[in-house]
């Protein structure tokens, strides 16, 4: 292997240097918490531990993975979905018109993320406006509740996670050379196909960087389910969190989080082995 020269060295250093102190030692100190006891009190013990790795053989936790698992998935294919026809029509926009829309995308971050959920948690109460006008449409019935369920967390996830959907594909969008579609269509493909067969391959990389930075960060979503959602609609980020502020077994919470960042680097692995086949 090549090794790098002094200037290459230099110019690389500090953003390594940034890694190595806040992600690997982060992430190291994590796992080493994972092997040490919990204090009855809360806290860590002294000496090392495998409790709270055995601990991650309950019955409780395959189902929590499976859900937290699921949730991102569909949360990234609503996401991607919705996002797709929007990229395609804004990166055939006029240059005007694109940085607009594109403004609008970017207003809601300008909100704190937790008043964002807020908002959609008076939305979905009980009392409020859509689910009285969905009683009045017979849509819902009187004891049904639009909140504490996982389409509800479903929902406000897929709200808060578009824009970062969006934005890597219409970055990849604007790049892509729209008479293709054109050539496909004069050698008789539909519009629909064309878009299907032409422009998503032609924008594969985007694709790719939407899925990984809406699904990776939903694996550790807790404050929508925590808000929206219900005691069935747990996700792995609030059982680290209840282990970690409540119940102050720190190993534990430490071995989940482990847990969590294998499930992490799993994306991470198959988008490198992508890009090399």
């Amino acid at each position: 292997m090549k090794l790098p020269n002094k200037t290459e060295a230099l110019q690389t250093s500090p953003s390594f240097l940034w890694l190595v102190l806040f992600v690997l030692v982060p992430v190291a100190i994590i796992f080493a918490i994972a092997f040490r006891p919990a204090l009855p009190a809360g806290g860590i013990g002294e000496g090392w531990s495998l409790n709270a790795i055995r601990a991650l053989a309950d019955p409780s936790y395959p189902a929590l993975f499976a859900r937290t698992i699921s949730v991102a998935a569909l949360t990234t294919v609503l996401c991607i979905a919705a996002s797709l026809p929007v990229a395609y029509a804004m990166a055939r926009l006029t240059p005007v018109w694109r940085s607009r829309v594109l403004l609008l995308v970017i207003v809601p971050f300008w909100t704190n993320f937790v008043i964002r959920v807020f908002a959609w948690q008076q939305i979905l109460h009980a009392e409020g406006y859509v689910a009285e006008a969905l009683r009045f449409l017979g849509l819902l019935g009187e004891n049904d509740r639009l909140l504490g369920n996982l389409a509800a967390v479903t929902l406000v996830s897929v709200y808060t996670y578009l824009p970062f959907a969006l934005l890597p594909l219409f970055a990849a969008a604007e790049k892509f050379d729209f008479g293709l579609l054109d050539a496909a269509r004069d050698l008789g493909a539909k519009p629909l196909r064309a878009f299907y067969s032409v422009f998503i391959p032609g924008i594969r990389q985007g694709v790719i960087t939407a899925v990984l930075v809406v699904f990776i960060p939903m694996l550790g979503s807790y404050v929508v389910p925590d808000m929206v959602g219900g005691t069935g609609t747990q996700m792995i980020g609030n059982k680290i969190a209840q282990r970690n502020f409540t119940d102050r077994n720190l190993p534990e919470a430490a071995a989940l989080s482990g847990a969590l960042a294998l499930l992490v680097l799993a994306p991470m692995f198959l988008r490198r082995r992508a890009k090399e086949a």
